[in-house]
């Protein structure tokens, strides 16, 4: 036996999509009731194990054996089931390292994160049946007790025994699917770098980061007092049934006199400005109503763990166009940033219970709690967090690509690209806090907008106008950016080139150390690093303003499987942040031996020994691999008894 394919279905009555698998296992009635399998690609098994068979020897001792590869479409799930399946105490699990995950390689080549959806793009023959999902929610979950099932609340096979039939033809259809795409793909295999960086992501994911939850739990209870007392501060002032409906606020708006179409956050934020003082306070309470992110305090709750920790909350290539990771069940990717000056004491307010004390040295007691979200995570006793970013490292990637001279220049001399970007756009001095200080602003809204092909409409989405910029700066800012740096406008354009004539003439090129190539239905661009980004099924379509474009199919901004059209900056973005990925993984692969426990975007976070130093960390994190020289990079850090933006 070189591999065996795998796929289980289990019951919990834990919300696997709310809480996690980590959180799914630790249930007491956590069972796995079929097993089905195949030997390096043979024929497919399905073990009953809820109706009392047994799996075989060979198949239970495989599941230890380094030597053997076990295959599983997300495989997490499988692994993690099975550690608690076989014994394995509560937070231990089967070592990710002789596993592979189909959905990475669906990932790594582009097609969608699920089973079904992968099947549907590559034209399985034997897809997954439809008829899944209503057997899972029959026989997985548990049911509402009625008249009818005699007051039960789970469903067993005994009690539907024509569903129990085709749930396991369901179970043996997956393995099919899943070893049928294998094959599908065995021409782009998955390189043996991508492997080890996803067998280092699962390591991280099961290591997971302690929750102060005595912490949490005071913060929910503190946010469910005060959106009761704003709810009801709202009904006094409105008169309404339910000020949280937004059809009944823009009708209560409507007859104040004030005609909104939205009540989104935005427009909100517009209102404000200029309603008078009684709809100011309405609108204001809104807002505070609205707030999303304090439910991530509830998330945790439903994902801690026995021993208080929080997992798999990092979806590897859960970003296929990039192969960035994913935030799951916690969404570590979007956590609101901490400004209070006096944190730590209204973080300790918090766990204690002192409502009052927040109300009174706070305005709002959801932005408190909102910017406390971070500090929720600690180290265990006796340790601290090391918290190490690069610096502006996207801004540093597009300079190298590009071979733009200055922007290197002021990296190589530890400038701010903020001012110096300023500098170069209004030919005059600009230091932070200093010299022509108001024109930084200018710079570094143009930065974050302008670097993939943006013009007056990414400028306005970043806020340029909320910033104090009027209407017509902004096109005379989008030239001086685009004329300071031409190497950059140049890249874009290269890039365009490059990837069309690929598509066109299914050929292959290269600009700027970046190759492009068509194969088999599939644009594939070779980054610096020798990873490949996959685009599906390329062609040369038009855009919305009558020029040839390439369009491929992909997961576009309704969330659904669509054709998406693209061109030379877009690309660039694809490249610069897929690069910028491969130097974060590259980092993380040399402080393997540190504990791990966050990683967002450009961030790493360490729970280390008290005798670990900062300085080794963003030392380490600085080093350039063999594959980017000339890139010059940096990282900075802090120590921290609990996680936060420094």
């Amino acid at each position: 036996m070189k591999t065996l394919s795998i796929d289980i279905e289990s019951y919990s009555s834990v919300d696997l999509a709310k809480s996690g698998v980590y959180r799914y296992i630790e249930s007491p009635d956590f069972e796995i009731l079929l097993f089905g399998y195949s030997i390096d690609g043979g024929d497919i098994e399905v073990i009953d194990l809820a109706s009392g068979k047994k799996l075989p020897e060979e198949i239970q001792s495989a599941l230890t054996d380094p030597s053997i590869t076990k295959w599983a479409f997300n495989a997490q799930f499988e692994r993690i089931c099975l550690s608690k399946w076989l014994g394995f105490p509560n937070g231990q699990y089967l070592s990710p390292k002789s596993w592979r995950c189909t959905m990475v390689w669906s990932a790594y080549m582009g097609l969608p994160l699920s089973l079904e959806g992968s099947g549907a793009v590559l034209g399985l023959k034997k897809q997954k049946l439809s008829e899944g999902k209503d057997l899972i929610r029959y026989f997985c979950k548990p049911c509402n007790p009625t008249a009818t099932n005699g007051g039960r609340s789970r469903n067993l096979p005994v009690h539907a025994p024509d569903k129990w039939s085709e749930f396991k033809s369901y179970n043996l259809r997956d393995v099919e699917a899943e070893i049928a795409i294998q094959e599908k793909l065995s021409k782009f295999p998955v390189p043996e770098e991508v492997w080890n960086e996803y067998h280092l992501d699962q390591e991280i994911n099961d290591r997971g980061v302690s929750l102060d939850m005595p912490f949490v739990n005071e913060a929910i209870k503190m946010d469910t007092r005060s959106r009761s007392e704003l709810l009801q501060k709202m009904k006094r002032l409105t008169d309404l049934d339910n000020p949280n409906s937004v059809a009944q606020m823009k009708n209560w708006l409507s007859d104040q006199g004030l005609e909104t179409d939205s009540l989104g956050k935005k427009v909100v934020s517009e209102l404000l400005e200029t309603a008078p003082p009684d709809l100011k306070e309405v609108l204001e309470l809104r807002q505070s109503l609205a707030k999303s992110s304090v439910k991530k305090y509830s998330a945790m709750e439903n994902a801690v763990c026995a021993d208080g920790r929080a997992r798999g909350m990092f979806q590897f290539y859960g970003a296929n166009r990039t192969g960035r990771w994913a935030g799951r069940i916690i969404q570590l990717q979007n956590l609101p940033q901490n400004h209070l000056p006096d944190l730590e004491q209204a973080r300790a307010l918090v766990r204690c219970g002192n409502f009052e004390a927040i109300e009174m040295l706070y305005d709002s007691i959801p932005e408190v709690l909102s910017e406390l979200i971070r500090t929720s995570f600690i180290p265990n006793p006796g340790r601290k967090f090391i918290v190490a970013d690069f610096s502006a490292i996207e801004a540093r990637v597009i300079a190298w690509l590009a071979g733009e001279k200055w922007r290197q220049q002021v990296f190589e001399s530890g400038g701010d690209i903020y001012c110096a970007s300023a500098s170069q756009m209004f030919g005059v001095p600009v230091e932070k806090h200093g010299v022509n200080g108001h024109l930084r602003q200018k710079g570094k809204i143009a930065e974050l907008a302008l670097g993939y092909g943006g013009s007056v409409g990414a400028l306005k989405a970043m806020g340029a106008l909320e910033m104090g910029l009027n209407e017509d700066e902004l096109q005379p800012l989008v030239t001086a950016w685009r004329t300071t740096n031409p190497n950059i406008v140049r890249l874009w354009w290269d890039v365009d080139k490059a990837a069309m004539k690929a598509v066109r003439e299914r050929t292959v090129t290269e600009t700027h150390g970046i190759r492009f190539s068509y194969q088999s239905g599939m644009l594939f661009i070779t980054l610096p690093s020798g990873r490949r980004l996959s685009y599906v099924k390329p062609r040369i379509g038009t855009n919305m303003f009558g020029s040839d474009c390439i369009t491929y199919e992909g997961v576009g901004g309704t969330k659904k499987w669509e054709r998406i059209d693209s061109y030379g900056p877009k690309f660039v973005e694809n490249i610069v942040q897929a690069t910028s990925r491969d130097l974060l993984c590259y980092s993380m692969q040399s402080l393997k031996d540190f504990n791990i426990v966050i990683h967002v975007h450009d961030e790493i976070v360490i729970e280390a020994g008290m005798e670990s130093s900062i300085e080794s960390i963003c030392n380490q994190m600085s080093h350039t691999p063999p594959w980017a020289k000339g890139l010059l990079m940096r990282a900075d850090g802090y120590e921290t008894n609990f996680y936060k933006k420094d």
